[in-house]
């Protein structure tokens, strides 16, 4: 195959992705809700994830803490793969399994939400911090790839992306991430951030189960 040829079917497959993507539609609204409902709470958002996917949790924490396209208050996030320093302290004095599961008892408190992204879903790390969140009260929100991986019946609320390659599975996350922040937003500029209640994993799963 050329080049040309390449590029075009790589491009059309991403396209044929994104599109089928549209049947997670629900889950994605539920998402942004969820993290809203977080935020009326005093709660925050805290992410995470390997390699690329560590790049989607910095995306997203940016886009909240700063702005996806529209003025507003600055929300409560935070990417725990940004410091070395961390990363590399837990990863040498509890192992590299552990370096997400130590900062989230660290800094997660209940009612948070935690979004773990994970292309295949079946990373150690990512999957000993989710449990971690949810002794400690948080909801979590697991990205990942089609079969969902062992992540996905850990989670509260899985949103799979409908795709095997890891790159159609991360250009998905990204427009996930582009629309929850687009949802948040324009409900914050609608006025919806008075306090409210904060969002428990089982007020969670009796919503998804309507």
């Amino acid at each position: 195959m050329n080049p040309s040829a390449s590029i075009t079917a790589s491009l059309q497959e991403s396209a044929r992705t994104l599109d089928t993507l549209s049947r997670e539609s629900q889950r994605i609204a539920v998402a942004a809700h969820t993290m809203l409902r977080a935020y009326q709470a005093g709660g925050k958002v805290v992410a995470f994830g390997n390699g690329g996917s560590s790049c989607d949790a910095l995306h997203l924490v940016s886009e909240l803490v700063g702005r996806c396209e529209r003025d507003r208050r600055g929300l409560n996030a935070q990417a725990l793969v940004g410091n070395p320093a961390i990363t590399t302290a837990l990863g040498n004095d509890y192992g590299y399994e552990r370096t997400f599961a130590r900062q989230v008892e660290a800094c997660v408190e209940r009612g948070d939400v935690v979004v773990a992204i994970s292309t295949s879903g079946n990373s150690p790390n990512v999957l000993a911090g989710v449990r971690q969140a949810k002794r400690q009260g948080a909801v979590t929100i697991g990205l990942t790839g089609d079969s969902g991986g062992r992540l996905k019946p850990l989670v509260d609320l899985c949103i799979c992306v409908p795709a095997t390659r890891t790159p159609r599975i991360q250009e998905g996350h990204l427009a996930v991430i582009h629309t929850i922040c687009e949802v948040i937003e324009a409900a914050i500029c609608n006025g919806q951030l008075a306090p409210q209640r904060s969002p428990t994993s089982v007020s969670l799963r009796r919503r998804l189960s309507r």
